[in-house]
């Protein structure tokens, strides 16, 4: 029988109306004591990797992760070798190849590493990144057919095509081979594709369901390599250097952070940091990142413009910018999408606000309902992703955001809660007939909807799952890894903590509580409503902290009027690097009052 959470501070409902809990259970912290005894790691470091699952005899692994040691031989997936053998013999008959992308940060990484290899050996690629709102994902039967009228001979698919049976078998019926190199999850049979790899397909016993298309995509370009050395080719490229586009889309499509993931963005960010990619150091200036890259930078800043060209401009560009070598170049088309970026959010910020008004007027004054299933013909197609995240973040339940076209159809994107899987959802709904199109993973989908089909979609999760959220949102207490005061939390320490990291989907961010602590100088900064202060601790040290998007909820409330009383705050760390300091940040989640 599971343990039941240990409280932490005797915290049973805070500001959130969350319970504060130990991450660790009993046997979690005998390891965590196990694990700083073998390794001599400091016992903050042990708590939080035996917090994450970290076993001892797994511990000096995970504190040095390498592809070396994580990356298991590529023949282990389904067909890789059928279609590493397909793209040796076009590298070496210097075939026309076509590639086919996804319009996100994941398909652009997937899409340049590919353009890149295959340039490496002097072919030149044709690249088509469809348009979000006029073609839609996945292939197309007028897009093969510009790749194949253009003379190609040989498609790659990247980040899509595992649903795509009508312009694959379209392509073969031409006399095309067609290459998929995917990772989502399918609603029925594969296509007729010459070779198809996706840790994700029903045969697939490999165990990397995990991995993003970028990491699919990287695979791939080993099995290729060994191929290509078979053949007797000494011309291989160094395939390490590739590594920062999949950490870029690593981190980006939120993939889980564990096992070979963790070395793909550790490895890819020393790679990153180098500066050798034009159009990453590119973005990095125009996003203002400061400080040496790291998840938060690829995540929150470099990726999101990337998208935006994919959301409301030319889809191409993250491709193009990503895959070229010219310097001026890059810095025009990450111009180009900085700007694009500052239009997404301008976009962004309307429209979440209606969303919003609207969902609290759904959900009045009780519980609501266990799905949000919010629509709309004011938002842009490109942008419904973002809406559906920002109010499963506000709301606390699975979203959905709708951009309704004049003749009532619908596309649209959701996301989940952990512990909710809305892809297999979504794939059910479209299996019973009840929406014609629809896909994704545990905690994304992309829906398109018929006219009049929003009521029966909104009736089917609510029934499909309600048992399921209403679980996740009860166990939705906070995870604490430990305490910290004002003046424990270093810069050193911090240091310390990377060792664990990267942290993100899969391995959460460490949330340490900061007991009695006092607010200061609250104030509303920026536009998204954020609220920056310092957290003072009993004997006079302090913190800079900041809550984002804050002002107007709960938290905010409590922030800007209760603080000359201390209270307990939660939340995570990281390096502020300003004029070339370094700096510890607070990032607060919740706040609890001290219980009397």
């Amino acid at each position: 029988m599971p343990e039941t959470p240990r409280p932490f501070l005797d915290i049973t409902q805070s500001v959130t109306g969350r319970a504060w809990v130990d991450r660790l259970d009993s046997a979690a912290a005998r390891n965590a004591t196990a694990i700083g005894q073998r390794t001599g790691i400091p016992d903050i470091l042990a708590r939080i990797m035996a917090g994450r699952g970290v076993g001892l005899d797994e511990a000096e692994t995970y504190l040095e992760p390498t592809i070396r040691t994580l990356m298991p031989d590529p023949s282990t997936m389904t067909a890789m070798d059928d279609l590493a053998e397909r793209l040796a013999r076009a590298i070496a008959d210097n075939e026309s190849v076509g590639l086919f992308g996804d319009y996100d940060v994941d398909g652009a990484c997937s899409c340049a590493l590919m353009a890149r290899y295959l340039r490496h050996f002097g072919l030149d690629p044709q690249v088509h990144i469809p348009d979000r709102i006029f073609e839609g994902y996945g292939p197309n039967v007028a897009a093969m057919d510009k790749l194949i009228d253009a003379g190609a001979t040989l498609i790659v698919t990247l980040d899509c095509g595992t649903t795509s049976d009508g312009p694959i078998a379209h392509a073969r019926d031409r006399g095309v081979d067609v290459l998929v190199i995917d990772h989502h999850l399918s609603d029925h049979g594969l296509p007729p594709a010459t070779a198809l790899v996706n840790p994700n397909r029903p045969d697939d016993i490999s165990g990397l369901g995990y991995l993003c298309a970028a990491g699919v995509t990287f695979m791939v370009l080993v099995a290729v390599n060994r191929a290509l050395r078979n053949r007797g080719d000494t011309s291989l490229p160094d395939l390490l250097k590739l590594l920062d586009l999949v950490a870029l889309a690593t981190v980006c499509d939120v993939v889980p952070l564990i096992g070979l993931n963790r070395a793909f963005v550790t490895r890819g960010l020393e790679v990153a940091r180098r500066g050798e990619r034009p159009g990453l150091a590119a973005l990095a200036l125009a996003a203002r990142a400061s400080g040496p890259l790291n998840p938060y930078h690829l995540g929150f800043l470099i990726g999101p413009r990337i998208n935006a060209g994919g959301r409301i401009g030319d889809a191409a560009l993250g491709t193009r910018l990503l895959a070229l070598d010219d310097e001026h170049q890059a810095m025009v088309i990450a111009a180009q999408l900085d700007e694009l970026n500052s239009e997404r959010q301008r976009i962004e910020v309307e429209a979440v606000e209606q969303a919003a008004a609207a969902a609290e007027a759904e959900i009045g004054s009780g519980d609501g309902p266990p799905v949000l299933v919010m629509a709309s013909a004011d938002w842009h197609p490109g942008v419904v992703g973002l809406i559906a995240a920002r109010l499963r973040e506000r709301f606390d339940r699975p979203s959905f955001a709708i951009a309704l076209n004049p003749d009532g159809t619908g596309t649209g994107s959701g996301r989940s809660v952990p512990g909710v899987d809305l892809g297999s959802a979504v794939i059910k709904a479209v299996e019973s007939g009840l929406i014609p199109k629809g896909g994704g993973h545990a905690m994304a989908a992309g829906v398109s909807l018929r006219d009049g089909d929003i009521g029966p979609f909104r009736a089917f999760l609510a029934e499909a799952l309600g048992p399921g959220v209403a679980a996740a949102r009860a166990a939705s207490a906070l995870k604490i890894d430990a305490a910290l005061t004002a003046r424990g939390a270093t810069v050193e320490l911090l240091h310390n903590l990377e060792r664990a990291g990267p942290f993100g989907a899969g391995n959460p961010t460490p949330v340490f509580a900061f007991p009695a602590h006092r607010v200061r100088f609250p104030q509303i900064v920026g536009k998204g409503g954020h609220i920056s202060f310092s957290l003072t601790s009993g004997d006079g040290a302090r913190l800079k902290a900041i809550a984002f998007r804050a002002a107007g909820t709960p938290l905010g409330d409590v922030l800007m009027r209760d603080n000359d009383q201390p209270l307990h705050c939660a939340g995570g760390l990281s390096i502020d690097h300003y004029q070339g300091r370094e700096q510890p940040q607070f990032r607060l989640i919740d706040i609890a009052r001290p219980p009397h």
